[in-house]
């Protein structure tokens, strides 16, 4: 058979990635690490370490879906990039809606982060700098936990472990606001209301929404950390969240960056996180240096 041009270019192409290898720092890597009791399939957490790791910063993630599916295997490129720059990446699972309430799905998170407070020293990690990120319903959970230390004091943590909080495109940083955003929306459009949407997911209550609500929490000498907040700079939600919960912080007079991405959407400003050559990425890379500098 005779081989073409074309033929012979993505032979070459296959041969060169077969022959590939991974120029990223080795990872240990150790899946569905039980932090709950009593434990659930849920209760399971994921450690991405260098090889011989030692007293590194950590980095605790939790994935969005909100807050209604999802899993900490949805990672993408984060834990080499995040192993590659000298950190422990941790990626965490919790309970769902409906199953549970807004309130379980906290303590979930908060337990989480208990667990690598007392053990996360035995992967290579420094337990007393940890950086909390999220994505989607995962940057409501970072922020609030973040904000409002009652979350962490009844699990025994000292707020000052946290050296950042990166929520990422998150819509529900001030949750009445977000509720009469898409309420009103539907309504001037003469749609129906949803059955089940963040009124609903976050308790039907008035109170409820004020009190899982970052923006509520946020107050000058609290200890709160420095924040990084990402965004998708043309989506009208996740915009003006973040312009509200940059806004406040701001006014507490905690460190505060916020990063408008372009050319992006709510999926692909999360999925590029760890890309060399992203914009967000190396917005990210700034920060954390920044951080730790300090």
């Amino acid at each position: 058979m005779e081989i073409t041009g074309r033929m012979r270019h993505v032979l070459l192409g296959i041969v060169a990635s077969c022959l590939s290898v991974s120029v990223g720092e080795a990872q240990q890597i150790t899946k569905d690490v039980s932090y709950g009791e009593p434990t659930s399939d849920r209760h399971m957490l994921d450690i991405y370490a260098p090889a011989d790791a030692k007293n590194l910063p950590v980095v605790f993630w939790i994935h969005g879906g909100g807050w209604q599916a999802g899993d900490k295997s949805s990672v993408k490129h984060k834990p080499q990039w995040f192993v590659d720059k000298g950190f422990v990446f941790v990626s965490t699972n919790y309970r769902l809606l409906p199953n549970v309430t807004m309130e379980v799905i906290i303590t979930d998170v908060a337990q989480s982060l208990g667990w690598v407070h007392r053990n996360i020293r035995d992967h290579g990690g420094d337990p007393n700098r940890v950086f909390v990120m999220g994505h989607s319903a995962g940057a409501q959970l970072a922020a609030l936990v973040c904000t409002d230390d009652r979350y962490l004091k009844a699990q025994g943590l000292p707020f000052a472990m946290l050296r950042g909080c990166v929520p990422v495109d998150g819509d529900t940083y001030d949750i009445p606001a977000i509720i009469t955003t898409a309420e009103t929306r539907r309504t001037v459009h003469k749609l129906p209301q949803q059955t089940f949407g963040h009124r609903e997911k976050f308790g039907n209550s008035p109170e409820k929404h004020i009190d899982f609500s970052a923006v509520t929490h946020i107050a000058k000498g609290k200890g709160i950390p420095p924040f990084m907040i990402l965004y998708v700079q043309d989506h009208p939600d996740t915009n003006a969240q973040a312009q509200r919960l940059g806004a406040v912080l701001k006014e507490a007079q905690v460190t505060t960056t916020l990063v408008g991405g372009k050319q992006t959407n709510h999926t692909k400003i999360n999925d590029d996180l760890g890309l060399l050559e992203d914009p967000n990425t190396i917005a990210l890379s700034e920060f954390l240096n920044s951080c730790l500098s300090n």
